[in-house]
């Protein structure tokens, strides 16, 4: 089957990814909710934005299933915000931006960095990896259609 290019790159889920994060100001939060910043005003001190700017994005991360907005459990009166799996499903990409950034010196080099906490040591450069593990260049990959991918060999069924 032949594929318009155009056709393909229209319904590209990028594009929609972008728009349900919204820009800069949703990323920081969403860098500040995987360090474990829970409170309207703990977003709003550490990252020095503005409140009604705050407001609205954590409206649209919240609107869009990134995170969830509920009552804390030791005073019903006050609100904490968590990410929801859809918002940790969004931390490789986070972890991805981040380690571009300083390999290519968009900023110092942070102070901290990312470790496994078992053995604290360092996490390796976030890649993109064939089915069988292998780290790929960009040379490596190809676009194909779902009725173009050649399904794996499965395992043959031990009888028992």
């Amino acid at each position: 089957m032949k594929h318009n290019l155009a056709q393909d790159l229209e319904q590209c889920a990028l594009p929609a990814a972008l728009e349900a994060m919204g820009e800069r100001w949703s990323f920081l939060i969403l860098r500040g909710a995987l360090s474990g910043i829970r409170h309207f005003e703990e977003f709003q001190s550490t990252l020095g934005i503005a409140r009604n700017i705050l407001a609205n994005r954590l409206a649209r991360l919240v609107e869009n299933g990134i995170m969830l907005r509920q009552p804390m459990l030791c005073d019903r009166r006050k609100v904490e915000y968590r990410l929801t799996e859809k918002g940790q499903d969004l931390a490789p990409a986070m972890i991805a931006l981040r380690q571009w950034g300083e390999k290519w010196g968009c900023a110092p080099p942070s102070c901290q960095m990312l470790a496994d906490s078992r053995d604290r040591q360092p996490i390796r450069p976030i890649a993109v990896q064939a089915h069988d593990g292998r780290v790929l260049g960009l040379s490596d990959m190809v676009w194909v259609c779902p009725d173009e991918v050649t399904p794996m060999t499965q395992e043959p069924a031990v009888a028992a």
